[in-house]
């Protein structure tokens, strides 16, 4: 593990923008999201980021194909967009585990390029979640906010003076590498916070509002879930708004639009969302005719398809969607009476 104190950080910035785009957590009235590093700008590595950090990697829209009409003729170009390698600072863990979890969706088989494309130009540097919110449940998904193992290039602590770094990956080993003039070694004085640090978010952890939350109490085949009851009460006051799946650093729809310019015209994917009622819109019909069915769609995918195919929940705990729905309808409540417990 290295270190570099809290009064050098503008020379590592400086110092990793020189070979990236280096994008950091700025707040801006009171609002975190991630933008471009420049000298002065006000970071802000405790506070969670108003959106998640899955826009780097699989934007809201993007073009990858390009008509041109001549006649009777029709030029059709492949949009290759020349993305310079970038380094995420400051992500938080749920953050970081969303990336493995969109992960088992565009890198299988058939892989999609533009999302390979992008992961493979990012340097992801995860930071402790040392304020947790109320709105956090990470750690029943089992996500350690204190330390991740995987799923990051380099993790690091923020103690009272340093900021302690430890790279996870050949890509953290590279860039720790080009940085070595300024991390320092750590000593014994810089372990022993480290330690404090982490009991430090142990014990916040355990005292969040939703710390006991367990999706392991929803039981019950496929069948038997897609069946209840549950549904038709959840579901009443679902606006089908979409703003939780916009929020969301895991979900990953998105429908494919054509626009028309005459003779130069352009092909783009967007985000959609299945709680929209013209989602999966076929020339019969939706298969998913009213809310509740869209509703049910949501939450059985990222509680029990995905796990299915997957094993594990297509949730994070990030708790975006308690702080945006305006119904307050959201997965902790889908998970306790699924599971029993209201």
């Amino acid at each position: 593990m290295k270190k570099i104190l809290k009064n050098k950080f503008s020379q590592l910035c400086n110092h990793v923008s020189k070979d990236y785009e280096l994008y950091v957590p700025i707040e801006n009235e009171g609002i975190v999201n991630f933008s471009r590093w420049e000298d002065e700008v006000n970071i802000n590595l405790e506070i969670k980021t108003n959106t998640s950090p899955k826009n780097f990697v699989f934007p809201q829209s993007e073009t990858y194909l390009k008509f041109k009409s001549e006649g009777k003729k029709l030029k059709i170009e492949r949009v290759d967009e020349e993305r310079e390698d970038y380094v995420l600072f400051g992500v938080r863990p749920c953050d970081a585990k969303a990336f493995n979890l969109i992960d088992h969706v565009f890198l299988r088989e058939p892989v999609d390029r533009l999302y390979e494309e992008k992961r493979n130009k990012g340097v992801i540097i995860s930071a402790a979640c040392v304020e947790p919110e109320e709105t956090c449940f990470c750690s029943s998904f089992d996500i350690n906010p204190e330390e991740l193992k995987n799923g990051s290039d380099i993790f690091i602590w923020t103690l009272e003076n340093s900021i302690i770094w430890k790279p996870l990956t050949e890509k953290g080993e590279e860039l720790t590498k080009k940085l070595e003039d300024i991390l320092e070694d750590v000593n014994e004085k810089d372990l022993k916070e480290l330690e404090i640090v982490k009991e430090n978010i142990r014990k916040k952890i355990k005292e969040l509002p939703l710390a006991s939350l367990n999706p392991q109490t929803i039981q019950g085949d496929l069948n038997e879930l897609f069946e209840s009851e549950v549904w038709d009460q959840v579901s009443k006051s679902c606006l089908g708004c979409g703003a939780c799946t916009y929020v969301c650093p895991t979900c990953h729809c998105y429908d494919i639009q054509d626009f028309d310019g005459q003779k130069n015209s352009l092909r783009f994917r967007c985000w959609d969302s299945c709680m929209f009622s013209d989602f999966t819109l076929m020339a019969h019909g939706n298969p998913r005719v009213n809310q509740k069915e869209r509703f049910r769609q949501r939450f059985m995918h990222k509680l029990v398809y995905y796990p299915n195919n997957h094993g594990e929940y297509a949730c994070v705990g990030c708790g975006r969607c308690i702080e945006k729905c305006p119904v307050n309808m959201n997965i902790v409540k889908v998970i306790k009476k699924l599971g029993g417990e209201i």
